[in-house]
This record gives structure tokens, C-alpha cells and sequence, in this order.
């Protein structure tokens, strides 16, 4: 392992998401600062002991909202964890794991030695900013749909997301069918989430309250993903791409959604004081981050885990399990070509491309899963990876030690 990477522990067990909700579903009205210090709350009052290490925060978001100018200030008063400060990070959707390289750098330093690292996004009701431009004729401003406007256009690239999908399905000679077949199979992994009545979600799992959107009074709850679209061969077959003579259809893509996740990044000792199951000890190994040429995103991934990689010391040989944020099939076919590992192995128990793409959170979430897939192996070294905005990538490489 690299000596300019000191590693840094997530206590097991010491991490949250929330199912995530289809766009403009249930969580579209909910301020998601508000709702993830909702979720936060009880959870830390769960684990007073945990609570009260708790020395630094880190808050992910990529969608403004009212009120998250003053970031993550306000989510640890929320929380009751007021002398708590941190920063708010934007990245796109690298940004779970830039906030999760930033916890542990800050531990591996010494400046903190337990982190709160909470992601929490909503891309419904995305913001329509207006941007005042006095030299425009007639004084005249410009207004972006913070989402929509965002999908497509990257600024520098000049082309949208679903364009950098097709650009790499032509470039590494993807069909449309191929696409279909892996999106089949992640379905299919995703159903092993949902068996005995979600037993691998309910390891990590929490219900995200529901209320009136200035949260005086709860609805209700969500228990589980809202808007996972039922997926079969015939189905997938039947859909048009999304483009004239593209590959990629809205089946073989995901779709925008809201949630938050949070995880626990400390020093070994605490881990182990902290841990839900003292045996199980989860070691972040190293962190990468790659950029690929212009219009070619879902090639970031493969570029990025090498990186990571690199810092730990190891190879795609040594990784046991691999999670992705794939928006798009076509990314983990690119990155099973390039780096040789096994489609098949790749996303048990699901992924963005199913569950769908609350972009900040969706990280963490990939992240947690992979603990956890790696905690019913006995143990093993994993790795999550994704793109993100700009044609870039990171990804994150742990073991999971079993004794």
C-alpha cells in the first residue's frame, strides 16, 4: 500500500440509507437537508455511544435547495450535533466518494478521528435559477433548470449524458440487445435484495419519514424503493432508443430519483469499540479518480478503480466483489473489457442502474451494499467505482475482514 494513504475504518453496521424514491414520487417535496437529519436523528440516538465521538461532518449534495447555502452547519444542528462543523461538498455524482476520501483523510491526519459523512440529495422539483446579466439586450438574465438543463448539457463536452453512453457503446461496438442483457441480469440481482422479505436491505436499510413538506406532522413512512420498473427480456425488446439510430433505450438507462445515506468513517480503535460486530473489521484501502476524453463518461470507472487500486497496493486479481454507479449498461461493459472482470460478478444485489440515480447519495449507498456483500462472503476485498459529470469518475477500494 502507497505510505501517503494512511487507512481509515467504518465501524460495521454504522451506516444508513434510505430506500430511494422515483422522481416526483413520495420524498419530491422534502427538503433533503431536512429529511436526512429526519432519518439522522433517530439513528444516532439509537447509538449514544457512538454520537458522542463524533468530531467532524461532511455533507454531500449536488442539487440546491432551499436553505443549503449554510450546508452542513445546519444538518449537524439539525442532528443535535452543534459544535459538529465539516463541509459541503458537490461533486456530481463522485461526490459519495469524494466526501468518504475526505473523512478519511482527515482521519489518517489526525485532525478528527470520527467522521459523519451523510450524502442527501432530491432531483425532484429541481431549482430554475435565474442568473441576472445587465450587458444581455434589454438587461434580460439567464435561467437553468438545475437538473434538467444539466442532463443535457455539459458545457465544455457540448453534448448531453445519454450522448456519452453511445458515444463509448460505438466506440467499443455495444448493441442495443447487449446493453439489454446485462440491464436484465442487474434486475435480476436486485431480486436477491428483495428475497425473505428484504433480508440483505434490512442489514442497512432505514424507512424515510413522510410529512408535509414543512415537517410538523408524519404521514407515514417509505420502506422500500419506490419506482423500480418491472424489467423482462419481451419488455426491454419492445422500447425504442432514446436517440435516432442510437443504442441505448429508457430501459437500459436510470432514472433520477431522491433518498440520503450516511456512514461512519473512524479511526481502527474506534472501529472496533463502535462496531455492531466487533469481529468484522472494514478497512478503507485507497481512493481513485480518473477523467476520460471528452463525450466518453461511462469510461471513467474503469480508469479510476485502477487508481484506487494502485493506492492499495493491489490488482483487479486480488478484488473479490465490485459495485458500480452505472447510469447506463454500457458502463459496466466497458468496464468489463477493460479491466477483465467477470460481468456476472459485478452488482449483486443491485445497483444505480436499477434502483435509480439520486446522484449524491447514490455512492453510499453502492458502498454500504458492497460492506454488506462482502460480510455474507466471510470476508474480502472490494471495490465500488461510477462516473460522474465532467467525464470523469472515482472509486473506492475496502476489505472487509471477518475473524
Amino acid at each position: 500500500m502507497s505510505k501517503a494513504f494512511i487507512p481509515a475504518f467504518v465501524p460495521y453496521g454504522a451506516y444508513w440509507s434510505t430506500p430511494f424514491a422515483k422522481w416526483q414520487g413520495s420524498l419530491a417535496h422534502l427538503n433533503s437537508i431536512r429529511l436526512a437529519a429526519a432519518v439522522g436523528r433517530p439513528w444516532l440516538e439509537a447509538r449514544p455511544a457512538l454520537r458522542e465521538r463524533i468530531d467532524l461532518g461532511l455533507l454531500g449534495i449536488t442539487t440546491i435547495q432551499h436553505g443549503s447555502f449554510y450546508g452542513l452547519p445546519w444538518l449537524t444542528g439539525l442532528l443535535g450535533l452543534e459544535s459538529v462543523p465539516g463541509p459541503t461538498v458537490q461533486q456530481a455524482c463522485a461526490t459519495s466518494a469524494r466526501i468518504m476520501q475526505m473523512a478519511a483523510q482527515e482521519i489518517g491526519a489526525g485532525s478528527a478521528r470520527c467522521a459523519l459523512v451523510v450524502a442527501a440529495d432530491r432531483c425532484s422539483n429541481g431549482p430554475i435559477v435565474y442568473y441576472p446579466d445587465p450587458s444581455a439586450p434589454g438587461g434580460s438574465g439567464h435561467t437553468e433548470k438545475w437538473v434538467l438543463d444539466n442532463f443535457a448539457h455539459d458545457p465544455f463536452a457540448r453534448n448531453a449524458m445519454i450522448d456519452t453512453a453511445e458515444n463509448v457503446a460505438a466506440r467499443f461496438g455495444v448493441s442495443a440487445a447487449e446493453q439489454a442483457e446485462v440491464t436484465l441480469a442487474r434486475y435480476a440481482q436486485y431480486q436477491a435484495a428483495l428475497a425473505d422479505d428484504r433480508a440483505f436491505q434490512r442489514r442497512y436499510m432505514v424507512d424515510a419519514p413522510l410529512s408535509d413538506a414543512g415537517f410538523r406532522r408524519q404521514t407515514g413512512a417509505l420502506t422500500a424503493d419506490e419506482g423500480i420498473f418491472p424489467t423482462t427480456a419481451e419488455g426491454l425488446a419492445k422500447l425504442k432508443p432514446v436517440k435516432p439510430d442510437g443504442t441505448v433505450s429508457f430501459g437500459t438507462q436510470t432514472h433520477p430519483a431522491d433518498g440520503n445515506a450516511g456512514i461512519i468513517v473512524t479511526t481502527r480503535e474506534q472501529a472496533r469499540e463502535l462496531s455492531a460486530d466487533p469481529k468484522i473489521e472494514i478497512e478503507l484501502l485507497g481512493f481513485g479518480q480518473a477523467r476520460v476524453d471528452k463525450g466518453f463518461m461511462p469510461m471513467a470507472p474503469a480508469p479510476a478503480a485502477q487508481a484506487a487500486l494502485k493506492q492499495a497496493g493491489l490488482t483487479m486479481r486480488d478484488v473479490d466483489a465490485v459495485k458500480t454507479h452505472n447510469p447506463f449498461a454500457v458502463n459496466d461493459i466497458a468496464f468489463a473489457r477493460e479491466t477483465g472482470f467477470p460481468l456476472d460478478k459485478m452488482n449483486n444485489y443491485g445497483c444505480s442502474l436499477i434502483w435509480g440515480h439520486p446522484q449524491g447519495p447514490t455512492g453510499l449507498r453502492g458502498v454500504i451494499e458492497l460492506i454488506e456483500e462482502l460480510a455474507l462472503r466471510g470476508g474480502g476485498t472490494g471495490l465500488f467505482t461510477g462516473c460522474a459529470a465532467g467525464d470523469s469518475g472515482m472509486a473506492v477500494a475496502l476489505r472487509v475482514t471477518a475473524r
